[in-house]
């Protein structure tokens, strides 16, 4: 085997994939040889290379000599016996587990002894796929994502009995292209798409049960949610309709029964029902959204009647009671500020609305507990700002038994300083707490579980995934006590396994320790 800096890299497979891997590897020095059972793609993928680089020197990025050695790097093969020489192999063809095994098994007879050969999978065990190997020692998973050299992330899956020095090369070749390595274990979904079920398939619930609609769910996890002054780029639903429900549903579907059916993982017969129906997204025009040249139809909000310095006028409360709790003075400060009158009483007046923050508890319950009247009860989130002046957008959610007249003179109070409200039916935690509980939930469970460490659980999904930071990192933001109170309400109410804190989660949250801790 050549030493790192001159690895020769052979590239299974010409589509999309094999494309953006042979360009990163040929802009970081190495020669790379590709091949297609297709040789027309072949031939279309080394046009398009030489194309790429070219605009790249037209943008300014590389110059003209640069994108010549690099065009000069790639060759196209005619068959797999242009990979004798190469030290390292990275297969990338369709995700069929059959015919990555029969590859294998070919590459196998035709590379030299100490050559690594790498999948690339995203879904398929990396174990079962070495075992077509007489050494699967030295088979690795290589997961690149799309687009390859802006995807600044690569996992590096290591099978049952994959060779310590196999993971090590593959590291010290990644370092070189620029791009974050990230180890991971032979677990379903490895590492990046595993820690995602936690945005769309919480959403997706959150819409079965009818709690708020698919552009509300959006546009509270893109306004709401705020880590380090940032927050999602796109809602879940977005999401899915740029990544494909025909790509999302069978990864959340594969996971779910992977894992033997656990209920954290548990897909939505939303998404199956619009699978079937070819409801994709946005490459058939139509998903949650509607398209039109590529731009989503998107009803606009309501004005919010937001007449700064006024209480409602028309009756629905004359004052607003706060109950007590660790945000009842922000919350008193904020009515306050809104211009509505404070009830200060110990128990809400007979025409006062009553205002709740629970963290993980729906209204319903919250009104019933503490005996409150619930036809006037609204609860508002304050996991994250709410202030006056302070958020582009406030939660609010109403009881079962919330009077209509209520509900609309409170958004309208709360809308009262130009923020944006959504009003939700009743929720057990939310929008926001619900979802980036499960978030946190499910990475802690990859650490406990010793899939990544927790360096590398944060690092994969921020660029992996473009959350604002890390999952363990939006734990530690919010207090893992605040996490573990959030999911331990919600799994008390709903009695769905699925919420139930992890092991890592408690024990750090008990010790007072980051989620990021090693033990």
């Amino acid at each position: 085997m050549n030493s790192i800096d001159r690895f020769a890299i052979g590239v299974a497979g010409a589509g999309a994939m094999g494309r953006g891997i042979a360009q990163l590897f040929a802009q970081s020095g190495h020669r790379v040889v590709l091949y297609d059972t297709v040789q027309r793609s072949v031939e279309s993928a080394l046009s398009s290379l030489q194309q790429t680089f070219g605009k790249l020197v037209e943008r300014g990025k590389i110059d003209a000599a640069t994108a010549q050695q690099a065009t000069d790097r790639v060759t196209g093969a005619d068959s797999l016996a242009g990979f004798v020489a190469c030290d390292l192999v990275i297969e990338a063809i369709v995700e069929r587990l059959d015919a990555k095994r029969t590859l294998f098994a070919e590459l196998e007879r035709i590379v030299r002894p100490d050559a690594i050969l790498a999948t690339n999978t995203s879904s398929l065990s990396v174990t079962a796929i070495a075992n077509a190997c007489e050494r699967p020692g030295r088979v690795a998973g290589y997961h690149f994502f799309n687009p390859v050299p802006l995807m600044r992330v690569v996992e590096i899956v290591r099978g049952v009995r994959t060779e310590d020095a196999i993971v090590d090369a593959l590291l010290a070749l990644t370092l070189r292209t620029g791009h974050r390595p990230v180890v991971a274990q032979d677990t379903p979904g490895f590492l990046i798409n595993h820690a995602g079920r936690g945005y769309g398939t919480e959403s997706l619930r959150l819409v079965s049960e009818g709690v708020a609609d698919v552009p509300t769910v959006d546009q509270i996890l893109r306004e709401q949610v705020v880590f380090d002054g940032a927050g999602f780029r796109l809602g879940p639903f977005e999401l899915l309709d740029l990544t494909g429900l025909d790509v999302s549903q069978p990864v959340m579907e594969s996971i779910y029964r992977q894992f033997y059916e656990e209920p954290r993982f548990r897909p939505s017969v939303i998404g199956a029902q619009r699978l079937a129906g070819g409801l994709f997204g946005r490459k058939v025009g139509q998903g949650f959204y509607r398209y039109v040249d590529g731009q989503p139809i998107v009803a606009a909000e309501p004005a919010s009647d937001a007449a700064a310095g006024a209480a409602p006028s028309d009756g629905a409360f004359g004052a607003v009671w706060v109950q007590p709790g660790p945000r009842r003075d922000a919350l008193a400060a904020l009515v306050e500020a809104l211009g509505a009158r404070l009830d200060r009483s110990d128990a809400p007046a007979a025409d006062s609305l009553v205002l709740v923050a629970p963290l993980g508890t729906d209204a319903s319950t919250c009104a019933a507990e503490a005996q409150l009247p619930a036809e006037r009860v609204i609860a508002i989130d304050t996991l994250f700002p709410f202030g006056h002046r302070g958020c582009k957008r406030r939660v609010l959610m109403r009881t079962a038994a919330t009077r209509g007249d209520v509900a609309a003179a409170a958004a309208r109070l709360f809308a009262a300083d130009g923020a944006r409200v959504s009003l939700l039916r009743d929720s057990t935690g939310f929008v926001a707490q619900r979802v980036v509980a499960m978030i946190v939930a499910i990475a802690c469970e990859i650490a406990q579980q010793r899939i990544a460490s927790p360096e590398d659980v944060d690092a994969a999904v921020r660029i992996g995934l473009g959350y604002p930071v890390g999952p363990l990192s939006m734990g530690d933001s919010l207090g893992p006590p605040v996490i573990v109170e959030i999911l331990r309400n919600i799994e008390r109410i709903t009695g769905d396994p699925r919420y139930r804190p992890s092991l890592w989660l408690r024990r750090r949250a008990l010790l007072g320790l980051s989620l990021k801790h090693e033990d």
